[in-house]
């Protein structure tokens, strides 16, 4: 069973969460394994089971932490778009130049959840973890609607579920088709729009 907390886990878990990214993108989660990915952190195996039971274990925190520095990241935006004139194109315009090049972590994510769906346990841990970064989508949706004078009666949790589905999904086209859809394209072409039928003003 893992350890209890120590001085150096936070150095430790870092280094172990660093080299599962690179190796899970270079050789796939069932590639990779629990030795390669020690000896890439430069840490034992025991190491690894002090701190996490399983790669499954380990790639869900991978997941913690992708989701905590993209939350970071919608908030500086949603807080810098609320300064001008027309918020919502304001945040799209700003999501669509942050879309981020770098496949990585679509590979990694995108096989993980095929595992999970595998997996119906492991579905429902997964679950688990996407409600909880939707829950901070839909708070920041909140905000921009209450700061840019909009409201709904749209089901916040569900339009966080097609934000992310478009997002996610021009991601895949754009990696199989890159000359034919840049990265952020649909969001910049349509997102807007999308959102602009389901919002309405409030009144004055």
């Amino acid at each position: 069973m893992p350890k209890g907390p120590t001085k150096r886990r936070p150095q430790t878990t870092a280094a172990l969460l660093d080299a599962a990214y690179e190796a899970f993108a270079e050789r796939g989660f069932h590639g990779a394994s629990i030795g390669e990915i020690s000896k890439r952190a430069g840490l034992t195996t025991g190491a690894f089971y002090s701190n996490y039971a399983s790669k499954e274990e380990l790639l869900l925190a991978l997941f913690d932490r992708h989701s905590q520095q993209l939350v970071e990241r919608l908030h500086s935006s949603v807080v810098q778009a609320l300064s001008t004139p027309d918020p919502l194109s304001a945040l799209i315009d700003l999501l669509a130049e942050q879309a981020d090049d770098d496949p990585t972590w679509f590979l990694v994510s995108t096989e993980f959840t095929l595992h999970a769906i595998r997996n119906p346990d492991l579905a429902s841990v997964l679950a688990e973890h996407e409600r909880a970064l939707r829950n901070e989508l839909v708070g920041l949706l909140a905000l921009l609607l209450e700061k840019a004078g909009h409201e709904t009666t749209a089901d916040l949790d569900l339009l966080a579920r097609l934000v992310i589905a478009i997002r996610e999904g021009g991601l895949a086209q754009s990696m199989v088709e890159p000359d034919a859809l840049p990265n952020g394209e649909l969001d910049r072409r349509y997102l807007a729009t999308i959102l602009r039928t389901i919002f309405r003003d409030s009144a004055p």
